[in-house]
């Protein structure tokens, strides 16, 4: 399917359109910036799914959204809840539309709805309404909103919101519109190209199927094979051309000592493209109990050329280890070229080993009067099949009984297929986890000679062609018209401008991504071309689609990347059938250029909870080696698009992707992007405010009292300020061009009574609440340009912020408007809103730059691994700043947007306040960071001074931090010594927390 182009239009650039002189050049740049083809994604920044139980409450839902049954639950709640403040007519009058706002966090298109498909911008605290339905809603239930709103952040902003909007239907619908006509609500769900095959894997326009990639492993050396063994400790074992085996956890750790290490037996070499070395491994399929591997690699006997198969067995003290005076050989095949060398080994569904075996070497398999592969007598050639159960006591292997040529005068019985050329990576179907189908079916892809690459299907007995023929095509004229080939063509066969080296890959069976399922995957190691095949069960015919990169609005989901090395050297899959390949940068078995890649399917996810695994423990002796990734992440990859230039600069990063033939990668890359203009009015009342806010905040320095943000002063001075789309939208443009004191006409009718007093009794929140997706309100500012002027004065961060009756009243007051006949008289209270504590914040050391106030955690688990710091710094002391006292290892978020969940990360050291470098910086050390500050998780970490550097009178106080997750703070994660770095401010990290 193809998908229409939408144009996304950020919230608060539309709050500026009354500016006409900058509203051209503006637009025309968020429409270049913000130009994408958008898709189906939820909240939590994940593709939507189909609950595994329908949905009571949100029903249009329950095929396919973003809801399960639990959160279905929680907005019924909400709505009766909300519903509680009405009579019979109000309820029947206005619930459809409370209704139908609540329930848009279960549409699968909620992120663009809630505007939070960049994980890195503020979101609506309400989904986007079209503009038709907006007024409606005015018409009927305008005082609604604040009900709506209520427990969604600071009562006191939403009562100063709702006063200033709920009855100027113009800002009313400024606020809740969506200008994309083609996303807001309800034209989301008649829009017939967006929901004709909503959740189907996504093509582009071209028909290539459009999926993602996540990061594995990397800093391998030309990574050949990796298997698991299906034990329950979903560990996965990488193996590496040079010889080498590796043992991954479940978690992406890698254990320091290797699995198996035979680089001294194995033959292989530096060149680019060398066939020999370490090609395959493969445990018993009864691995626990049998506790025996199998190998495949080249080596040299006497000057000659063989490939060797040997089985090893565990080692008796480490399960995580072969015992290497174990190797018994159970065959070797003399290579007459160091070419063709095969290189699969894998058990059936049956138990046995299958061995598949290249035809020599050199071209067109020139050996005898028809070539290794027809001629049955040898090895070469050949898919093989043994048994090695029950060998411990005599031949290193027996024949299967039912072995096709078992039998046949001059054929060598191990012989299961003939007539391959080269075949490289062959895998066999788990079934449909459902039916069954499909189950037990080999595929293997065959390398070809000079025109095409084929994919096969391997059966008993069968002959697959070679040399008579190449793909469908004949290669041996002669040989090819000979009646009694009866040869088994290929079930797709492509040619040398689509790829030269075909790479087999699986059938998707995995639980995490249902419309892959029955999908065969599979590659080019020449071309770096990703592939599919999907079977028509009536016609038994398999369809070719290619599969490619999606761009970066359709990966913009945590942890995936869409770009991947070039050279694909392998396929494999996991034990709960999830798929990967591995790929290289540099085809040498020399080069640490491979990586591991999982493939991710960004249209549909599988229900929360269904594929949920809990590996079994495993032993380890050694040290676990934690994975980085090393590629930048979609969701945190910053607009290429320059936004309007200004005199301003500043230093940013580009994103360096890997686009099939890439270059090495380079540390550090920057390009400057230029400051959005600011338009300030700066007049006589204007300095007058400014002296009025000096002379408050003297005097409140000897009156301790609550405060307000301190972004509020940095605005009041300004009417607007307009920013590109990347730029967040924040509370402060509402708090300069709202009065503080907003009178009660037309803030609440008589249904609020119970609400209104519910916020007199609140005390005022300063910072909002880390619960989930409460980010600060994109707020419509008043249409007010005028400053306050000295007979109003703006409230400053240091004087007693009091709520006059006029704003939140005890009775309410007149409306501006008619109050509708069903608004009820009688005030209900409500067990969905509790009371909120009064959280005191200071002014930073910075105007304008706000952060979230310091919360110790109180969670006692330390890091296992390392020992708690000592000395200097060691966590556990108390220093005097300015009057207030801060722990060691405190931490806060610096922000010049005034955002109080992100920001640039400083840690308290020393008795002052320093910044943390990006290197080895990941999500867990933010999960630390954004705990000791009162939040659940990090969304993001912002590298490369992101949002935004210090400047040069801040230190630098820690660099290469490595957390577990669950420290106390960063002084107890690994790290180097306080003060010892290698970076600069262009590398502060920075943190979104959610």
């Amino acid at each position: 399917m193809t998908l229409q182009t939408c144009t996304l239009v950020p919230h608060d650039t539309l709050q500026h359109a009354y500016f006409p002189h900058l509203l051209l050049p503006v637009l025309l740049l968020l429409l270049q910036a913000w130009r994408g083809s958008c898709h189906p994604q939820c909240l939590d920044y994940k593709p939507p799914f189909g609950p595994r139980q329908p949905l009571v409450f949100c029903k249009e839902y329950s095929k396919f959204g973003c809801c399960d049954l639990e959160k279905d639950g929680e907005i019924s709640v909400k709505f009766y809840t909300i519903m509680e403040n009405f009579d019979h007519s109000g309820f029947v009058t206005c619930g459809r539309f409370i209704r139908s706002i609540l329930c848009q966090e279960c549409s699968p298109y909620a992120a663009h709805l809630y505007d939070a498909e960049d994980a890195n911008t503020p979101m609506r605290m309400l989904p986007g309404l079209c503009g038709d339905y907006c007024v409606d809603y005015w018409l009927q239930c305008r005082y609604t909103l604040s009900l709506l709103l209520e427990d969604l952040g600071s009562p006191q902003q939403f009562a100063n919101l709702t006063a200033t909007i709920e009855d100027d239907q113009r800002k009313f619908c400024n606020y809740l519109e969506l200008k994309d006509k083609q996303y807001c609500y309800p034209n989301v769900l008649s829009n017939t190209d967006l929901n004709a095959n909503l959740g189907l894997v996504r093509e582009d326009p071209k028909g290539c199927l459009e999926l993602c990639l996540q990061e594995v492993a990397n800093g391998l050396r030309n990574p050949v094979a990796m298997i698991h063994a299906d034990d329950g400790s979903h560990r996965f074992f990488v193996a590496e051309q040079l010889g080498y085996v590796w043992v991954y956890l479940a978690n992406g750790s890698r254990i320091d000592r290797p699995f198996l290490n035979l680089t001294q037996a194995v033959l292989t070499s530096p060149w680019a493209g060398d066939e020999r070395g370490f090609l395959c491994i493969a445990l018993h399929p009864r691995f626990t109990t049998v506790r025996k591997a199998y190998v495949y690699y080249s080596v040299s006997v006497k000057k000659e050329e063989r490939i060797r198969i040997s089985e090893f067995t565990l080692s008796v003290y480490d399960d995580n280890q072969l015992d290497h005076s174990s190797e018994r050989t159970i065959l070797e095949v003399v290579e007459p070229a160091s070419n063709h060398n095969g290189g699969q080994l894998l058990f059936g569904h049956d138990g046995y080993l299958y061995i598949f075996i290249g035809d020599g070497g050199r071209a067109g398999d020139p050996f005898g009067k028809f070539g290794n592969s027809q001629n049955k007598s040898t090895l070469l050639g050949k898919a093989l099949r043994i048994d090695v159960d029950n060998n411990d006591d005599g031949a290193p292997y027996s024949i299967p009984s039912d072995n096709p040529f078992l039998r046949e005068k001059e054929s060598r019985p191990e012989i299961y297929a003939y007539g391959v050329r080269n075949m490289w990576r062959c895998s066999i179907d788990r079934g449909d986890s459902a039916t069954g189908q499909g189950r037990g079916r080999m595929f293997c892809g065959d390398v070809g000679q000079n025109k095409y690459e084929e994919v096969d299907l391997i059966v008993k007995g069968g002959n697959y062609g070679w040399r008579a023929k190449e793909g469908f095509s004949c290669y041996d004229r002669k040989l090819c018209q000979n009646s009694s080939l009866d040869d088994i063509l290929p079930i797709f066969a492509y040619p040398h401008k689509l790829g030269k080296s075909v790479t087999g890959g699986y059938i998707y069976r995995g639980c995490q991504m249902p419309n892959l399922n029955g999908i065969y995957i599979f590659g080019d190691f020449m071309s770096g071309r990703l592939m599919s095949l999907k079977e028509n069960h009536t016609t038994g015919e398999w369809h070719y689609n290619e599969v490619c990169m999606g761009r970066d609005q359709t990966c913009r989901f945590p942890k995936l990347i869409n770009s991947y090395y070039k050279y694909i050297i392998s396929f494999a899959e996991d034990e709960s059938g999830e798929l990967y390949f591995l790929a290289t940068g540099a085809p040498s078995a020399t080069a640490r250029a491979g990586v591991v890649y999982k493939i991710v399917d960004p249209s549909r996810r599988a229900p929360p909870g269904k594929c949920n695994i809990k590996p079994s423990p495993v032993k380890i002796k050694g040290k676990l080696i934690h994975f980085h990734p090393k590629e930048e992440f979609v969701i945190n990859k910053r607009p290429t698009t320059t936004p309007v230039p200004t005199t301003a600069t500043r230093k940013t990063t580009t994103t360096t992707t890997r686009k099939m033939t890439p270059p090495p990668p380079t540390r550090k890359t920057t390009r400057r992007t230029m400051l959005p203009p600011t338009t300030a009015t700066t007049t006589t009342t204007t300095r007058t405010t400014r002296q009025t806010l000096q002379t408050t905040r003297k005097t409140a320095r000897k009156t301790p009292s609550p405060t307000i943000k301190a972004t509020t002063i940095k605005t009041t001075a300004r009417t607007t300020t307009i920013k590109p789309s990347t730029s967040p939208t924040t509370v402060q443009t509402t708090m300069a061009t709202t009065p503080a004191t907003t009178t009660a006409t037309g803030y609440r009718s008589t249904i609020m009574t119970a609400a209104s007093s519910r916020i007199a009794q609140t005390p005022v929140l300063t910072t909002p609440s880390p619960r989930r997706h409460w980010r600060p309100l994109q707020y419509l500012p008043s249409t007010t340009t005028q400053p306050l002027t000295s007979a109003q004065p703006p409230t400053s961060p240091s004087v007693p912020l009091e709520r006059p009756s006029a704003c939140v009243p005890e009775r309410p007051g007149p409306l501006t408007t008619p109050r509708m006949p069903y608004w009820s008289q009688r005030p209900t209270g409500s067990p969905y809103r509790s009371q909120r504590p009064t959280i005191n914040t200071t002014l930073p050391k910075k105007q304008g730059e706000l952060w979230l106030g310091e919360k110790l955690d109180n969670n006692e688990e330390g890091n296992q691994v390392y020992k708690r710091p000592g000395g200097r710094g060691s966590g556990h002391g108390y220093k005097r700043v300015r009057g207030r006292r801060y722990r060691v290892g405190s931490v806060r978020l610096v922000s010049a947007d005034g955002l109080p969940d992100r920001g640039r990360v400083e840690i308290f050291i020393r008795g002052e306040w320093g910044t943390v470098c990006d290197d080895l910086f990941t999500s867990k050390a933010g999960t630390v960071v954004c705990r000791q500050l009162g939040f659940t998780t990090s969304v993001a970490v912002m590298k490369r001074a992101a949002l935004g550097e210090a400047g040069s009178n801040v230190r630098i106080f820690l660099d290469d931090v490595e957390c577990e997750g669950g420290e106390r703070s960063l002084l107890w994660c690994k790290r180097s010594r306080v003060g010892k770095h290698n970076c600069s401010h262009g590398e502060d990290v920075g943190v979104i927390c959610g």
